[in-house]
């Protein structure tokens, strides 16, 4: 098992996307070093889009390359037989290693999802190199190698750096993988500078469509929303801790500027942060206490808005698809609404209808359980199998019905399948 990881997710994107020198002096230029940035007549940054760093990522452990694979595998596009030249075998809705560790899952997911970005390119640079071509790769290894080989080029085809006294899990079938891709690297490097000079392009961020770069650019400005858990804390203490630490109150999120909070106009117990700041945060035990939690801000507006209509005497039904974080934050809006008018001889109880398996129960109960919520209450089963005659729902005054997420309007996908289940 890895004793210790530096496991960073990232999202490598360039400053500028077309090139403006020749194509015959980008090619003799940086045919050796396919990723490296011209530095002549570079354009402005456009506002929305990231700026690169001379960083080298360093790979990931092998456990994280099955995770991202199996990922890969149930997720990608699946192209027309006459139009197919990369096969990824048959199978689909593969099950998905378990993985406790939460960095090691984000990475995963961050992989898998980047490389599904990018899964024409990283075709297109296997059908110019033939490895596509028996015997290279069987088809059902061929998601792990798209995945490997798009860490590969992000780390500009360097060998994945190992730290002296660390122990590492060595899985045989990421290892052999990633081994034949490295020593491929040369022809690999040779053929995505191919398909650079194809598109005319500095970086291959930039063969995306520009409303996925400003989308992708966009989830890296927005501001943290953290509400307050107060079964564990409340609004003023955890002000309190945060002023204490160095943080500054402001009026609007407008002012937020450097180390900086403030409430949000239309969620009482919501803090605004500016984006960056979650590594500071950390440093506060707030969020490992679970006395504040981090979580978008679109989850927090049923919860309140369920608070605000709930009756002294009254219950909370849920049902649909929402995640255990956002049934232990309206558990706590529904305490703190009664302590608040000093009532608490007549708690609220919010039963959370639970359909699907007994990992999801488990999963939410362990979540409820974490934040300290004692007013839940999961009732197995689904809405409409329910029996209104049932005497523990005869105070419910109030049901929350979440549908299922599209996912349109989320600029950080990643963020919203780890933390929210995916909206199931």
């Amino acid at each position: 098992m890895v004793k210790k990881k530096n496991i960073q997710v990232r999202t490598k994107q360039p400053s500028t996307c077309r090139a403006t020198t020749p194509v015959s002096q980008i090619a003799e230029s940086e045919a050796l070093d396919p990723l490296k940035e011209s530095t002549h007549h570079r354009a402005p940054a456009a506002p929305l889009e990231l700026q690169t760093t001379d960083e080298i990522p360093q790979g990931f452990p092998d456990r994280v390359y099955l995770l991202a694979a199996a990922i890969f595998q149930n997720n990608h596009l699946q192209k027309p037989a006459a139009h197919r030249l990369v096969n990824y075998g048959k199978q689909r809705g593969l099950p998905l290693p378990e993985v406790k560790d939460e960095e090691m899952r984000r990475a995963a997911y961050e992989l898998a999802f980047n490389t599904l970005k990018y899964q024409d390119l990283l075709e297109d640079i296997m059908i110019d190199s033939c490895l596509h071509l028996p015997p290279s790769i069987p088809d059902d290894e061929m998601s792990l190698a798209a995945v490997v080989l798009y860490d590969l080029q992000d780390r500009k085809f360097m060998p994945r750096r190992h730290h002296q006294g660390q122990t590492e899990e060595i899985i045989a079938e990421a290892r052999s993988i990633e081994n034949y891709l490295t020593g491929c690297s040369t022809k690999l490097a040779a053929s995505l500078a191919r398909c650079r000079i194809k598109h005319n392009v500095l970086s291959i961020h930039c063969i995306l469509p520009r409303s996925v770069r400003i989308k992708q650019g966009r989830s890296n400005c927005l501001p943290h929303y953290a509400w307050v858990n107060t079964m564990k804390s409340s609004l003023d203490e955890v002000q309190a801790v945060l002023k204490s630490s160095g943080f500054s109150q402001v009026k609007s999120a407008a002012h937020l500027e450097g180390q900086s909070f403030c409430r949000d106009p239309h969620c009482g117990d919501l803090l605004v942060f500016p984006a960056g700041l979650k590594p500071r945060l950390n440093s506060t035990n707030l969020l490992t206490d679970h006395k504040l939690t981090i979580q978008d801000k679109f989850c927090s507006l049923g919860p309140n808005l369920v608070c605000s209509v709930l009756p002294a005497r009254g219950d909370v039904l849920m049902v649909g698809h929402f995640s255990g974080l956002t049934v232990a934050h309206t558990a706590s809006l529904v305490a703190w609404k009664h302590t608040t008018q000093q009532n608490s001889n007549n708690q609220s109880t919010v039963y959370v209808c639970v359909s699907g398996t007994e990992a999801r129960r488990q999963e939410i109960q362990q979540v409820v359980t974490t934040m300290g919520c004692k007013n839940v209450k999961l009732m197995p089963g689904v809405f409409q199998s329910l029996d209104r005659a049932e005497k523990t729902l005869q105070r419910v005054r109030v049901i929350l019905l979440t549908p299922r997420c599209s996912m349109s309007a989320v600029s950080d996908p990643v963020q919203f399948i780890l933390q929210e289940n995916g909206g199931v």
